[in-house]
């Protein structure tokens, strides 16, 4: 899926919020309908003319309840923007001991950073739904790419919970996350609606890193049981990803035509390593 797939809409400013990693991919995509405008958190004064759609990534603060950033962000809006696209979190599930969870599973976030993102999608919607504007809200899990694979985790030999006590894991490479911006932004059928994203690889986060070893060439990272790990009491352990859950991409698949360009963890890191090539297609 790429861009010159998807449903031609007329000509308007695309505004990225956070054009870093993943924002300066979307950016390169969308190029080429037309005028595009990314800027980082710190910029205060937002100029440019209707119509116009935004893509919003970025994150909240480290502290508090709410995101005051997307609240700046949106009053200093200079006009209606026709849809808003809000990179949110699957982390807003909680934990879900392993199971599956759908758009539909109630939202239960176990942590202040989650509670943020739930709390930066509810008052996005109601700013959007007060105003007749079309938002989507897209729940991303850990994102990896070019320059974004653990291998300085690897280098230092840090342990990892054991394969055998591992849950579920859920990723997206950044390429695939960049072309479904781009789905959420420009597909119609994407109108006020939340998608969770993945590859559909729920490979763990063990087997993961296991992979990044093997095919760089690392020593594999030492396995140890939850008891063992959370007894180091140390930053590793303090890492543990403690939730679980498998999250569900059909509604992705269905309604926006998702396929990934890196449907497995092994592609997606091959893909990833230094000198692979991976490219920004548009």
């Amino acid at each position: 899926m790429t861009a010159t797939q998807l449903p031609d809409q007329r000509p308007r400013t695309i505004v990225i919020a956070g054009a870093g990693y993943t924002g300066a991919r979307v950016a390169q995509r969308l190029a080429v309908r037309g005028p595009v405008i990314g800027f980082t958190r710190k910029a205060h004064v937002l100029k440019f003319a209707a119509p116009f759609d935004v893509i919003y990534l970025v994150p909240p603060p480290a502290t508090g309840a709410t995101d005051p950033r997307l609240e700046r962000f949106l009053a200093a809006l200079p006009a209606a923007p026709g849809r808003i696209v809000y990179v949110s979190t699957t982390g807003v599930y909680g934990d879900a001991g392993g199971a599956t969870v759908t758009e539909d599973t109630p939202p239960a976030p176990a942590t202040d950073r989650a509670r943020r993102r739930l709390a930066a999608e509810m008052a996005l919607r109601t700013w959007c739904e007060s105003r007749n504007i079309e938002w989507v809200i897209l729940r991303v899990p850990g994102i990896y790419g070019p320059g974004r694979l653990p291998l300085e985790r690897l280098q230092r030999g840090e342990p990892v919970l054991a394969e055998s006590q591992a849950g579920p894991g859920n990723r997206i490479h950044v390429e695939d996350l960049a072309d479904i911006c781009v789905a959420a932004l420009l597909n119609p059928a994407a109108r006020n609606r939340i998608y969770n994203v993945g590859d559909g690889d729920h490979t763990t986060s063990t087997a993961f890193l296991g992979l990044v070893a093997k095919l760089t060439g690392l020593p594999a990272p030492p396995q140890l049981p939850l008891a063992q790990l959370q007894a180091l009491k140390s930053n590793v352990a303090l890492s543990f990803p403690g939730e679980s859950r498998r999250v569900d991409t059909t509604r992705l698949r269905q309604e926006l035509g998702f396929r990934p360009r890196y449907p497995t963890a092994e592609s997606g890191i091959r893909a990833s390593l230094p000198g692979a090539g991976s490219q920004v297609r548009s």
